[in-house]
């Protein structure tokens, strides 16, 4: 059996990922600052998937500790890590100049840091299989920039730059890591918008794509998958 975590799994693309692994035979680990969503949805993935190990901790990745306790959980009860999601993240828009202080820090202590900490804490176990995937997921705002991105783009830029030194860094240990640059996706960042309905990405286009760049040969990688609703960018 094949073993995942899902950063931020109770909703959105994380939820859509994780439902994926376990349809595929994975046992996950999730995590979510809201202890309640957690215990609902281990329940519902229980039942509908006995035969997986589903471990669920509350834990506020932008945090050093939690990122760190919520890793050495995952390293105390699974064999072995066959890949990692690094989907934490959130949005507020702003310019760089007008924006809230201390916003560029929250940003990108719940977007970078998490991905960092948790990853740092995990890799020692995937080095030592030499095997594993990670999956980082950027945005569409990793690669350019755009009106009102402000801190928020920065710390996907950075998520970016951590992906791909990662890469460089992993590929002796035959691991592989991929960035996902999603743009509009039905999550909660865009609730209350009024988006017409098929104007923007499913959370399960997202999940497809993954599984995809997953089930590659040993000897592929797909560096960076972009994805954008078919209108573009909004």
């Amino acid at each position: 059996m094949p073993y995942g975590i899902v950063s931020g799994a109770t909703h959105g693309i994380g939820k859509a990922i994780a439902e994926k692994l376990l349809s595929e035979g994975f046992s996950v680990a999730i995590c979510s600052r809201n202890k309640k969503e957690l215990e609902l949805l281990q329940a519902d993935w229980n039942e509908r998937y006995p035969e997986a190990n589903i471990i669920a901790q509350q834990a506020d990745l932008s945090l050093k500790e939690d990122a760190q306790s919520f890793g050495d959980t995952v390293l105390s009860n699974f064999p072995q890590i066959d890949m990692l999601v690094n989907n934490v993240g959130t949005y507020f828009p702003g310019k760089l100049s007008e924006e809230a202080d201390g916003q560029l820090e929250e940003l990108m202590g719940i977007n970078m840091y998490s991905a960092y900490h948790l990853t740092r804490r995990v890799l020692p176990m995937m080095k030592k299989e030499k095997s594993g995937h990670v999956f980082n997921m950027c945005s569409v705002a990793s690669l350019k920039a755009y009106p009102n991105g402000g801190a928020y783009s920065v710390s996907k830029y950075a998520l970016l730059g951590f992906s791909e030194n990662l890469r460089e860094e992993l590929k002796e240990f035959n691991i592989k890591v991929t960035a996902i640059c999603a743009g509009a996706t039905e999550t909660r960042s865009w609730e209350g918008s009024e988006v017409e309905p098929g104007r923007i990405m499913e959370p399960a286009d997202v999940a497809t794509m993954l599984w995809a760049a997953w089930s590659l040969s040993m000897g592929a990688n797909v560096e960076t998958i972009l994805l954008r609703p078919v209108k573009g960018d909004l």
